[in-house]
């Protein structure tokens, strides 16, 4: 396991979800240089250092026994990186407070550190927050590696927060130095909200939620198949992004009890207001977690699920695999894991290795729905 080596520490660190042989590392060129950069720069024990979108703890655990750290991002697993990446290196939880982005980070900050985000949406939001939090003379820094930083990245703080100067590429890494000037309080344009006919719903997006400005295809495709059921059968939505289909599934089943999980503390908040919205207080668990890791085995009658192919810029079906082992150990004897994926991406051969039977209840030209018996 590679270990990284800064003028501030050095660390061992793991990826979360862990996996064996895992063949990539928990931090990169991005951010080495902006450790570098801070420790060129100096940096005093009571300065006030946010982090923003630290994959798996790399800054944070770098920085903690050298200036007062809040790190603040939108994944559950990354929250669980840097818990197990401080203890991992002697270091004490309470080392880093941690906000979740569906929060706001409270300041004065002297000195932001980002990891531009895949999505900069999220960006986005994250630099309208950072208004009335900087510190006179605030250091505002953003990296990437080069193949990951779009020519918006700049521009967003540019006109969020000021100026902006793109350093030198160093290991194909580059950072976005930004001075912060006086600007007037903005209006986030988030969440945003879109309407579906079937089932009627008005349904919002916060920042970082995937297909943000409307229904995704996959479940577009899935809808219209989901089952439902008039007893009171337990539920997960597995990955449940804003909530839709859980909610869908919902309204056709009354008696159902619902538990809808994310690692997004975004598509959690979105998830909590869409379920209001649409079913009042009609009971429910929906919680940021390392999809179904914490839920009880043999605990629940149905598993629906759109599960992703991607983490952060990461692409493969790593994650997919993991949701349905999670959904396996998580159903009663006889339960059922419905989902949609892409044709291409073969889920019927790989639910076949976990699950008694599958069967496709649906398809199209792009998408598959399959029901897994276990």
């Amino acid at each position: 396991m590679p270990i990284l080596t800064t003028p501030f520490a050095t660390l061992d660190l793991i990826r979360q979800p862990e996996q064996r042989n895992e063949p990539l590392q928990a931090f990169d060129a991005a951010d080495e240089y902006l450790l570098a950069h801070v420790h060129e720069q100096g940096i005093g024990a009571d300065s006030r250092l946010l982090v923003l979108n630290d994959g798996f703890g790399a800054l944070a655990c770098s920085l903690a026994s050298h200036c007062q750290v809040v790190s603040s991002g939108d994944s559950h697993l990354g929250h669980l990186a840097l818990q197990k990446n401080l203890l991992r290196n002697g270091l004490t939880a309470e080392k880093v407070r941690f906000v979740p982005a569906s929060e706001t980070a409270q300041g004065p900050y002297d000195w932001v550190l980002i990891r531009v985000p895949k999505t900069l949406a999220l960006l986005e939001e994250q630099l309208i927050r950072l208004h009335g939090q900087l510190a006179p003379n605030a250091r505002v820094v953003a990296g990437a590696m080069i193949k990951h930083l779009p020519r918006a990245a700049g521009d967003l703080l540019e006109k969020y927060i000021g100026p902006v100067q793109a350093s030198l590429a160093v290991k194909k890494a580059r950072l976005l130095l930004c001075t912060p000037e006086n600007k007037a309080a903005p209006v986030s344009p988030y969440p945003t909200r879109y309407h579906l006919d079937k089932p009627a719903l008005e349904l919002i997006n916060h920042a970082n939620v995937f297909c943000r400005d409307g229904l995704d295809i996959g479940t577009r495709a899935f809808l219209p198949h989901l089952p439902r059921h008039l007893d009171a059968r337990r539920v997960a939505d597995l990955g449940c992004g804003n909530g839709v289909l859980g909610i869908a599934y919902a309204l056709d089943s009354p008696q159902a009890e619902l538990t809808l999980v994310d690692e997004s503390y975004m598509a959690v908040q979105s998830a909590q207001q869409n379920w209001r919205a649409a079913l009042g207080d009609r009971p429910v668990t929906i919680r940021a977690d390392d999809g179904l890791a914490e839920q009880p085995a043999d605990s629940v009658n149905l598993v629906l699920c759109n599960p992703p192919f991607h983490q952060q810029q990461v692409v493969g079906d790593f994650l997919a695999w993991r949701m349905f082992q999670q959904a396996r150990a998580a159903l009663v004897s006889g339960g059922e894991l419905w989902i949609v994926g892409n044709r291409h991406l073969g889920y019927h051969a790989k639910l076949a290795r976990l699950f008694r039977s599958v069967e496709q209840v649906a398809a199209n030209p792009k998408f598959v729905v399959l029901k897994a018996r276990k």
